[in-house]
């Protein structure tokens, strides 16, 4: 069982998946929010139950299934409909996500959380580290701009739509900066393996002593 976990978050393009993916060849087991936020509405479940309750069953596809693009469009210029919508499924994804890195194999686990900053560091007690993918916005636009093949206006936008870069930086206690090639992460993703693993025997000792 993992007794120490890191939260990992960035914004769009930044390289969050690229990152965690790299801890996972190490052996360390990644919780993944967008997983987790997809299991909390699926077909049959509670999470699917309440939405319905609360939206009624125009959001179900034909299958029975979670129409996401009725939903994001029910609740995109609705926000206290958003709202209501988050207050259903992210605290099933924040306990599913604190399970799996709890009763994970290894040292340490990481929960992959995408907007963590939006949320609030606050909201996830459990996490003992947050790790922030770093990149200059002039880096991010352009990275966004050749993988969704978009021009720079809505690029722009799409970063805007997110927390900013400094409010990211000031929940983080370990920052990679991925401006560079991706030959470039593997020293810095070592460095940080190595600290967390020592992290996580301290905390260990502390809490048998």
């Amino acid at each position: 069982m993992s007794n120490f976990i890191v939260g990992v978050t960035g914004g769009v393009a930044s390289g969050k998946s690229e990152v965690t993916r790299r801890f996972e060849q190490l052996g360390v087991f990644i919780a993944d929010a967008d997983v987790a936020a997809r299991e909390a509405v699926a077909v049959g479940s509670p999470g699917l139950t309440e939405v319905v309750e609360v939206f009624g069953s125009g959001v179900l596809d034909g299958s029975g299934a979670l129409d996401r693009v009725a939903m994001r469009a029910r609740v995109f210029h609705d926000e206290p409909a958003r709202r209501r919508l988050e207050a259903i499924i992210h605290p099933r994804v924040r306990a599913s996500m604190q399970a799996q890195c709890a009763t994970a194999a290894g040292a340490y686990a990481m929960a992959a959380i995408p907007l963590l900053t939006e949320g609030g560091r606050e909201a996830y007690p459990w996490l003992d580290r947050v790790l922030v993918v770093d990149v200059h916005i002039d880096v991010q636009r352009a990275r966004l701009m050749r993988r969704d093949d978009i021009d720079a206006e809505l690029a722009n936008r799409m970063i805007a739509a997110q927390a900013t870069r400094d409010a990211r930086l000031g929940i983080a206690d370990d920052v990679i900066v991925n401006d560079g090639p991706l030959d470039a992460l593997a020293g810095h993703i070592a460095a940080l393996d190595r600290r967390y693993r020592r992290l996580a025997e301290e905390k260990k000792t502390a809490r048998s002593g």
